[in-house]
């Protein structure tokens, strides 16, 4: 029997002898290993036998727990993959069989694919747990008193480093005025009542080479604030827990009521769950997700490779400050710094693809960036979704600059499909995203052209609500042509100042932001300025924008080394009442 044959029974076995048609394809899998992955490739064998139509798959409800990611290719044209909203695509795994020790529970850690399983992320009975740190309160966190950026070292105080002087593996997360810093402790010296902390590379090279975003000092009691991570030694508040990698245990302090011996424990293993992956010559297309929840991904890079953004999480791979400055053309200010990004992992993302398009989905549990449309993408939709507890960025959209880019320069490649274009963001929720990564977004757009941001609601965020441009740079480039319009931004800079509900950057002509509410901004003690935030905020290069009927409490807003031929028109408390009402998604879930 011919391989061919083979996977055709195959298929009607696992598949329940699904029924084709020429109009359409159709076959409903149940949760089980691969059964996804089988599903598509039985139908690209359809389509290379002469069918015609385009294929459905029909998610049962379940939990579908993946060893790998899924990829929908070229070859999945006209695929819709619906699951009626109850069905769960997971990269995580179940941990079981807890055990008393003392004050805490204690499971063993099983391998997964052949290795030691690490994560960075917990959730019990689907409430995210607390990796064990050393405050409860981010308004108590240490401050540093100093630094050495020759020697590549902070000083703090010595009672805030001696609980886990010893330790291996600890972390410090350092508040950097519009960003943190993940930076893995190598050693610490005690002397008197301060300590000498260094860290390991790449990232301690890379952070103390870069000058924005800096660890601040000397700020009038306003020096950077951090805390500490990923020790056992600070494992002693309930609801949090620790991994040790040695051993391959894992332990937890209940919060009260959970009852670890039916409690469901859920860690990640995965960063990524889907793939939408064409190539610019052929790209997926016509290609529709339904109803389907994508939880439990994980966020690797902090633990290998310590994690130094720029910005909305954009992490450097190499940054230094420039001396004597530099001047560029078309009248931008001086240049004091180069610096080149690398893009956090995301939960489900989308590379060479027209027309593709997530409707009434969910993202959750996932710790770094939810949904990610890179490049080479034209048109497509992300229409009453819903993204809660996602540690980065809710929705990124459009390059930030390849790697070999540097970070401030003008980006308009020769091959104009590599740009993000004509893609609608419209009418989802965003709540609690930006909950690790505080330097993070709730919908942040690069070099974008033809984006439509329309009538989303974002919340409970770290940072800033909507960010869209990149460049740093007023000189006409591959952004133009955005619109951002009706969305209701709240309750956002948790943790993080130099912000706005709505912040711009680099020349896009042709963009509007319009008939937005802005409303509603956290007030945490510790940041660098704590006057320095704002409603709506066009920063460096921000040109040919027009800010329009955009309702906020009071005019708090800021044009920061703009370019020219913006217009701001009625914006603040004066906007109409029915523009107000119809801000955000018109829905609640």
């Amino acid at each position: 029997m011919d391989a061919r044959r083979i996977l055709t029974v195959l298929a009607a076995i696992i598949f329940c002898a699904p029924s084709w048609s020429q109009e359409e394809w159709r076959i409903k899998v149940e949760p089980g290993n691969y059964n996804i992955e089988r599903a598509l490739q039985e139908a690209r064998l359809q389509r290379l036998q002469g069918r015609v139509g385009n294929p459905t798959i029909e998610l049962a409800p379940g939990t579908y727990r993946l060893k790998q990611p899924i990829i929908i290719r070229s070859e999945d044209e006209g695929l819709t993959l619906v699951g009626d909203g109850k069905a769960t695509i997971t990269g995580g795994v179940r941990i079981e069989g807890w055990k008393k020790q003392g004050k805490w529970w204690v499971a063993n850690v099983p391998e997964w694919n052949g290795h030691p399983l690490e994560f960075r992320q917990m959730w019990v009975n689907g409430k995210k747990a607390v990796r064990a740190r050393d405050v409860d309160d981010f308004e108590k966190m240490w401050r540093i008193r100093s630094m050495d950026k020759a020697k590549e070292t902070l000083y703090v105080p010595a009672d805030a480093v001696r609980k886990i002087q010893g330790a291996d593996h600890v972390e410090m997360v350092l508040h950097e005025m519009w960003c943190v810093a993940n930076l893995r402790i190598k050693d610490i010296q005690i002397q008197g009542d301060s300590a000498a902390v260094t860290f390991h590379d790449p990232e301690s090279h890379i952070h103390f080479m870069h000058p924005w975003p800096s660890p601040m000092t000397g700020t009038d009691g306003h020096n950077s604030a951090f805390y500490l991570t990923n020790a056992r030694q600070l494992l002693d508040t309930p609801g949090e827990w620790h991994l040790d990698t040695k051993e391959q245990k894992l332990y937890y302090m209940p919060r009260e009521g959970e009852d670890m011996r039916t409690a469901e424990v859920e860690v990640p293993a995965l960063e990524t769950l889907l793939k939408v992956e064409g190539t610019p010559d052929q790209p997926v297309r016509h290609v529709l997700l339904e109803g389907i929840t994508f939880s439990h991904a994980t966020w690797m890079r902090p633990s290998l490779q310590g994690h130094a953004p720029l910005q909305a999480g954009m992490y450097m791979i190499e940054a230094y400050k420039i001396r004597p400055q530099i001047s560029r053309p078309n009248g931008d200010h001086k240049l004091d710094n180069q610096g080149w990004v690398g893009r956090p992992a995301a939960a489900v993302t989308v590379n060479a693809a027209s027309d593709v398009n997530f409707s009434h989905c969910t993202f959750e549990h996932c710790a770094s960036t939810g949904l990610d449309y890179h490049q080479y993408i034209s048109g497509g939709s992300i229409h009453h979704c819903i993204f809660r507890d996602i540690g980065g960025s809710g929705i990124l959209a459009g390059s930030f600059g390849p790697e070999g880019h540097e970070a401030h320069l003008p980006y308009a490649p020769t091959d104009q499909r590599e740009t993000c274009s004509h893609l609608t963001i419209s009418h989802n929720l965003i709540d609690d995203a930006t909950n690790e990564d505080w330097g993070c977004v709730g919908i942040g757009a690069g070099f974008v052209r033809h984006i439509s941001i329309l009538h989303n609601e974002i919340c409970n965020v770290s940072y800033t609500g909507i960010s869209l441009g990149w460049g740093w740079n007023q000189q006409t480039c591959a952004m133009s042509d955005n619109l951002v319009k009706g969305n209701l931004i709240h309750h956002y800079a948790r943790h993080m100042y130099d912000t706005a509900g709505i912040y711009t950057l680099g020349a896009q002509p042709h963009t509007f932001i319009e008939e937005n509410v802005v409303r509603d901004i956290f007030t945490p003690g510790y940041v660098h300025d704590p006057e320095h935030w704002f409603y709506l905020y066009t920063d460096e290069g921000s040109s040919y924008i027009t800010v329009r009927n955009n309702w906020t409490p009071e005019e708090k807003y800021l044009k920061n080394a703009i370019g020219p031929g913006n217009t701001w028109e009625n914006n603040g408390p004066m906007v109409a009442d029915s523009i107000k009402a119809k801000a955000g998604t018109g829905w609640k879930p």
